[in-house]
């Protein structure tokens, strides 16, 4: 008979955002006269840049014509897009990268999800409470995470650290040795970011321990004040323990376009059960040769365009003005008389509920009293329980309306 993969099983209800799309595809129905204006999920909402779309329609046409069509092309990435990605993310930051260490994708959630595959399942794994919830899921999925105890709200195997209010959204260190630590800054969900200092401690950590990193820089674009790293490469040693995942999603709203890309430096080494080296470089290139085709060329074009001077300029009037909705949401929710944090270096904006309802109660209240969508905090872990968060992606004329909706009840 047919078995299943029965870590499959050990998932918790269905996940996160499919919920909330399910509550407010009920909503809406039954209220079908009612404007939502959603701020949940963090899909973008200004149209692609112009540079980038030129760029989309000369890549078009080039498939058009017999001498300049492409078929596939490398599992890597093109080259093209890879030295830009060098000359401007890294060799701007004063960070030496070389070429063949970045492998461009499809998208950092891919990645971040994908990437467990190269490891062991014994490696004992630690997340950040609140997480984003692809890097817990892809590894109950793998196996790693044991059985979920319902009494704790958390899996046995996975060692949580606690990011809240009380210690500044600063995870301590792990009180135990662990193998695998994500780390996602500019944060998602709560917006927040740590220093190089801070962020120097968790190199330090995982190189005493022989652990690695998994760092999503998804955001570092939004970065706006001095001392917070853009890559975690800025910190010394960072090469030898970590993984960088980086994304053109929310830098230059490529959501619906798809392109994001992974850095693997050849220095990173995991070890056999024997103790013997092994270069993740070269296992995370035979991984991908295996089970991926590559980005679309087209794709590729498009990315690389925003590196240009004119694109540069383009995406950050973008990025400037998802900003501009993150402070008039950080504004107008402190008027209404909440606790605010984030988004003043993300698109996200991570606020404390009234002390009498839990964050799916007010995700509720929200959605019926203001017609408002966004996502409760405890679907990102226990710890995000009594929070809940907001983006700053929707239209600005609809970020001032939520707010006055806000005010108003």
């Amino acid at each position: 008979m047919i078995r299943i993969n029965e870590n499959y099983l050990d998932l918790q209800d269905s996940y996160l955002f499919s919920t909330i799309a399910k509550k407010v595809s009920k909503y809406s129905k039954e209220n079908p006269n009612k404007k939502i204006i959603k701020l949940g999920i963090g899909d973008v909402s200004l149209p692609l840049a112009p540079i980038v779309i030129k760029a989309i329609h000369s890549a078009t046409d080039e498939m058009a014509k017999k001498e300049t069509f492409r078929g596939y092309g490398p599992e890597q990435g093109y080259d093209f897009l890879r030295e830009k990605i060098v000359e401007y993310d890294y060799k701007t930051k004063g960070i030496k990268i070389q070429k063949d260490e970045i492998f461009v994708s499809d998208g950092a959630k891919c990645d971040t999800g994908n990437i467990v595959e190269i490891f062991s399942n014994d490696n004992i794994i630690a997340i950040t409470d609140p997480v984003y919830p692809v890097y817990l899921d892809s590894n109950v999925m793998a196996g790693r995470a044991g059985k979920y105890d319902t009494t704790i709200n958390k899996y046995e195997k996975i060692v949580y650290m606690q990011a809240v209010a009380e210690n500044n959204f600063s995870p301590e260190l792990p009180n135990k040795k662990v193998d695998m630590i994500y780390l996602c800054l500019p944060n998602n969900p709560t917006g927040t970011v740590l220093t190089k200092d801070e962020l120097s401690k968790w190199v330090q950590y995982a190189k005493e321990n022989k652990s690695i990193i998994l760092f999503d820089s998804a955001y570092e674009a939004f970065i706006r004040e001095e001392n917070i790293p853009h890559s975690i490469y800025e910190i010394e040693g960072a090469k030898e323990v970590a993984i960088e995942f980086k994304s053109f999603s929310k830098t230059a709203g490529f959501t619906g376009v798809r392109c994001a890309y992974t850095v693997i430096p050849k220095q990173l080494k995991a070890y056999t059960k024997e103790g013997k080296e092994v270069n993740l470089n070269k296992l995370w290139n035979r991984r991908q040769c295996t089970k991926f085709n590559g980005v679309p060329y087209i794709t590729q074009r498009a990315a690389e365009a925003i590196y240009s001077c004119e694109g540069q300029i383009q995406i950050k009037e973008n990025i400037d003005y998802y900003l501009e909705n993150a402070r008039i949401i950080r504004q107008g929710l402190k008027n209404a008389g909440y606790s605010v944090y984030g988004g003043k270096n993300a698109p996200y904006i991570w606020l404390k509920v009234p002390k009498k309802y839990t964050s799916w109660e007010f995700f509720d209240y929200l959605l019926e009293k203001a017609n408002i969508v966004g996502t409760p905090g405890v679907g990102f872990g226990p710890s995000g329980e009594g929070y809940f968060r907001l983006t700053a992606f929707a239209s600005r004329e609809n970020t001032i309306e939520a707010m006055e909706r806000i005010k108003n009840i």
